[in-house]
């Protein structure tokens, strides 16, 4: 038995504390904010959805980048800054994008989700978790041919993979969900219905809950502590801080190739029953995915690389809404909230999950990407079986 830090209350942080915790070791989590899963594991899109495993390192997305480099409501977008971080990233990313790593590391995201969703099924029944959560598929639709293409061409690399992702034709998505029989002007869709809808922020809590009162974890909330420091009292020191773990890392002489692209989502709130979607959903050409999370309906989407920046822009929050006013024309959006955050980018989209080379106390499970919902507890298993 070991006593071990964890820095980092958000989802990867929690389900980390969790698989510690249960091997028998004592287990402190540290969080800067005064409560868990305040950051990036707010407000997400809500989707454990390993029907978008896709790495974003190929050519396309470099030349729809490029494209968009101008437009404010771009879905990603790119803002220049005199930021040797960004430039170097930006570099690392054509680098993986030019020596081909899409097909292997789209792989292996795959794998690491479906052993996710496995391990989810596991602590929710464990544990009797309740977050809103909906076994409710996902429906990637497409309004474009080319968008629709692409997914056909996916279709091969998921199949293969393990993943159901059966194509729809326009005529067969309204079946699926009375929400969306309106939307009948598509080129078609890809199905995947083992994928699932959750509130993660509601899912950190409960989870953080059971960590103290049935495993004796201890929480140090609005706490920012230095890993020097506590490699000298614990054992272990596991650092999962998101966009933060960067600079943690600099505390023991480690550099992590992590950028934060931001993200942004709003929740309507109160929304009637019968307008709600049941299904998740996935608009690939507008980059924007929806959860019905109760009566809440939440829509996120947007890429930005502007550095760490926090502000709610309302001409990014715009394309959320008036997407909502578009597609779901009878959802009253009167009374909605705005949320922002960064998501720990890798340049080459996969997570970080290593032990420090300079000292062998500290590890990181960090760098998740888009993807920390959906791959959490398999890169907080595999650390702990590291420690």
């Amino acid at each position: 038995m070991k006593n071990i830090a964890v820095i980092g209350a958000g989802i990867t942080g929690i389900t980390t504390a969790y698989y510690l915790a249960k091997a028998g070791h004592n287990v402190s989590v540290y969080e800067q904010e005064p409560h868990v899963a305040m950051k990036t594991s707010y407000a997400n899109g809500g989707q454990v959805s390993v029907s978008n495993s896709e790495v974003w390192t190929t050519w396309s997305n470099v030349k729809k980048g490029a494209k968009w480099i101008f437009k404010k409501d771009a879905p990603l977008l790119i803002r220049p800054r005199l930021d040797i971080a960004q430039w170097k990233w930006l570099a690392k990313f054509l680098y993986y994008t030019a020596t081909g790593v899409y097909k292997e590391n789209t792989k292996k995201t795959i794998q690491m989700g479906l052993d996710s969703r496995v391990l989810y099924s596991e602590i929710i029944n464990d544990e009797h978790l309740e977050f809103d959560q909906t076994q409710s598929g996902i429906l990637h639709f497409y309004k474009d041919r080319a968008y629709y293409d692409a997914a056909v061409k996916a279709k091969q690399i998921y199949n293969e993979n393990g993943v159901d992702w059966d194509m729809l034709s326009s005529q067969e998505i309204p079946n699926l969900d009375r929400a969306i029989k309106h939307l009948n002007f598509l080129e078609g869709g890809a199905w995947t219905a083992s994928d699932w809808t959750g509130d993660i922020h509601k899912f950190c809590h409960e989870l953080a809950r059971i960590l103290e009162r049935k495993y004796g974890v201890s929480f140090f909330m609005n706490c920012t502590p230095n890993v020097q420091s506590l490699t000298e009292i614990y054992d272990s020191v596991i650092i999962s801080a998101g966009v933060g773990s960067v600079k943690l890392a600099r505390q023991v002489g480690d550099s992590l190739p992590i950028y934060p692209v931001k993200g942004y989502s709003i929740t309507i709130n109160n929304v009637h029953p019968e307008l709600l979607p049941k299904v998740s959903l996935l608009d690939d050409q507008a980059k924007i995915v929806t959860s019905s999370l109760g009566n809440r309906f939440r829509v996120a989407g947007t890429a930005e690389l502007a550095g760490e920046n926090y502000d709610i822009r309302r001409d990014r929050i715009q394309p959320l809404l008036d997407w909502v006013h578009i597609n779901f024309p009878n959802i009253d959006t009167h009374d909605y909230s705005s949320w922002a955050c960064l998501r720990p980018m890798t340049p080459n989209m996969m997570p970080i999950v290593k032990q420090s080379k300079n000292n062998k106390k500290v590890f990181y499970n960090t760098g998740h990407g888009h993807l920390g919902w959906t791959l959490a507890p398999y890169t907080a298993q595999l650390v702990s079986e590291m420690i």
